[in-house]
């Protein structure tokens, strides 16, 4: 059972005055402002069902956005003077964090889209798994969402023949878009904010056995779900057609993904001052971190250069289009401004939450990973352990503990379409391939009856 301050926390948090306020705390917001990102979150849910043809264009996806963004935006510069300009600060944060980004996805998105894998492949489960293992090591090097849009049109091309593939882009989130990437700071945001205060680079490979785990055990359950689909299929298509060796088109850019990981990785000062002392043997170096905007930048100068380098009939064999990106734009806009005052609430009361075990961090972190974005709140509920310290303190004296909000915030964020980047990206890619994807509700239900008794595993092994 939680301890009962979690309760008294979560009884307080609902009492709380309908006057904003700052102190050396943070930023105290009336409860009501945290509704706003729950009727859009339920929105994101029900539209779809409830209104398909509506909820169709992007068009009405922004219209539908834009009155919860403006009402938060419109709260917090109203209250700004009250709060001696911490609430607006608060407000440019969470924007300069979705600009980032949202162009990271961007870049990523127009590069991998240019590279494309032929050969033929014959779309058996042993392939799909193939796929997929290699996409949970990849995303350590690429990053989840890298791999994802590296690999999503791929796998998608080669299993159009089949009639049963529903299945096919959920796991792919699973295991491509948030389990495989929890092994090194390049692979998922919440890691490469933690690289950035201070945890050391090599840190997360003590997570191999977590990783080994949860990613074998959905392989497997992959692998049992998909045998049983091909066997459904009225004539197994292309089982006994040859296969031939994987053909990549589009090299320009492969250096130009190189390129969009490195802007990444200089943005830490730690990375980017080893470098220049290297350099500085050999001449007078100066100091290469990337501010922002400088890396963002770069990346947009990355992406135009690969739409301008690449034949353009590699795209039109990939179905490249804006809609997928465009509509992730308009929905992480929404939820980046409505989370602010979450998010605010959560720094401040916290700690009334008595958590101290590293099982309630794993769960606490994955369930608001789940639903909120998984980067800030590995940052907030690292920063709370930590206190008064610093993340890189919790690494080096209570390792077991940012194990444990590290596993929460990558693996839970597979939970839900909402609990990481990639996962929206792959559904609508997904979507336009012409693929069922289930809805908001059917991939909880996915997630959950999939998901859930695995991390429950790993807490009575690693957490308890």
């Amino acid at each position: 059972m939680l301890p009962y301050r979690m309760l008294l926390g979560a009884i307080g948090v609902l009492l709380l005055p309908g006057v904003a306020w700052a102190d050396g705390e943070g930023l105290h917001l009336p409860v009501w402002t945290a509704l706003p990102f729950v009727v859009f979150l339920l929105t994101i849910a029900l539209m779809p069902l409830l209104a398909p043809h509506l909820w169709h264009t992007n068009r009405n996806r922004a219209l539908i956005t834009a009155p919860f963004a403006l009402l938060i935006v419109g709260y917090l510069v109203w209250i700004n003077q009250a709060t001696a300009g911490r609430s607006v600060a608060e407000l440019e944060h969470r924007l300069k964090e979705y600009g980032s980004f949202i162009i990271l996805l961007t870049a990523l998105y127009v590069v991998s889209g240019g590279i494309v894998l032929g050969g033929r492949f014959r779309p058996t489960p042993f392939t799909n798994a193939s796929f997929l293992a290699v996409g949970s090591l990849l995303a350590n090097l690429i990053g989840t969402t890298g791999a994802s849009m590296l690999l999503i049109r791929p796998i998608l091309q080669i299993n159009k023949p089949r009639q049963h593939t529903s299945h096919l882009p959920i796991f792919f989130i699973f295991l491509v878009s948030n389990l495989g990437g929890v092994l090194t700071p390049l692979g998922d945001p919440p890691l490469f904010l933690g690289f950035l205060q201070g945890v050391p680079f090599e840190w997360t490979l003590r997570l191999w056995p977590e990783w080994l785990l949860a990613n074998g055990l959905v392989l497997a359950v992959f692998l049992v779900w998909d045998l049983l689909a091909w066997r459904r299929e009225e004539v197994p298509p292309g089982a006994d057609a040859p296969g031939s060796p994987a053909l990549v088109q589009g090299w320009v850019n492969l250096p130009l993904l190189c390129a969009i990981l490195l802007l990444v990785l200089y943005q830490s000062p730690h990375i980017a001052r080893m470098t220049a002392d290297w350099l500085a043997r050999f001449f007078a170096c100066p100091d290469l971190t990337l501010l922002w905007p400088a890396a963002e930048i770069g990346m947009l100068v990355v992406a135009g250069l690969s739409l301008l380098l690449t034949p353009g009939g590699l795209r039109a064999v990939n179905e490249f289009s804006w809609a997928p990106i465009a509509e992730v734009a308009i929905l992480f806009l929404g939820i980046f401004v409505t989370m602010t005052p979450v998010l605010a609430m959560l720094h401040v009361h916290g700690p009334a939450f008595g958590i101290s075990d590293p099982w309630q961090y794993f769960w606490i972190t994955g369930t608001l990973s789940s639903f909120l974005d998984n980067a800030p709140t590995y940052l907030t509920i690292g920063t709370l352990a930590a206190s008064p310290n610093d993340l890189a303190w919790l690494a080096h004296n209570r390792p077991a503990v940012l194990e444990a909000i590290s596993c929460g915030a990558v693996f839970m964020g597979a939970n839900t379409y909402i609990g990481n980047g990639p996962n929206f990206m792959v559904k609508a890619i997904a979507d336009e391939a012409g693929y069922r994807t289930p809805s908001f509700f059917g991939y909880l239900l996915y997630s959950s009856l999939i998901l859930l008794p695995i991390f429950g595993v790993i807490t009575v092994l690693f957490f308890r």
